[in-house]
């Protein structure tokens, strides 16, 4: 019954618990970015309201996610509206791709 009512919660609960643990801390890494800012659509935001983005497209696919690397390449890279790739700015004005900064994150975590 409760798949009924809520599927995305019942899919969320078969992501493996690494992986989900290892989304958990990607999610974080972008939270704990207090001199950056993430850029959605050629917009900026600050660390937490991107965490809080990310946390909640992430619930919207939750069926296109099965493990860290397809979070970040289906959820925290692209915007779904524009096709435009998310970039994180530094205080410094340099530039990442999210997708290349997550990537760089879940290396450290595999580790």
């Amino acid at each position: 019954m409760l798949g009924l009512v809520f599927p995305h919660f019942v899919q969320s609960q078969a992501l493996p618990t690494g992986e989900k643990q290892k989304i958990e801390a990607l999610i974080k890494q972008v939270a704990a970015l207090k001199d950056a800012s993430f850029v959605r659509n050629g917009w900026n935001y600050n660390a937490n309201n991107a965490a809080t983005f990310l946390r909640l497209k992430w619930q919207t696919k939750v069926s296109d996610v099965k493990t860290a690397l397809d979070f970040i390449d289906n959820v925290a890279s692209i915007s779904g509206t524009s096709g435009k790739p998310y970039l994180i700015r530094f205080k410094d004005g340099r530039e990442i791709l999210s997708h290349d900064f997550l990537l760089a994150e879940l290396k450290k975590l595999d580790t």
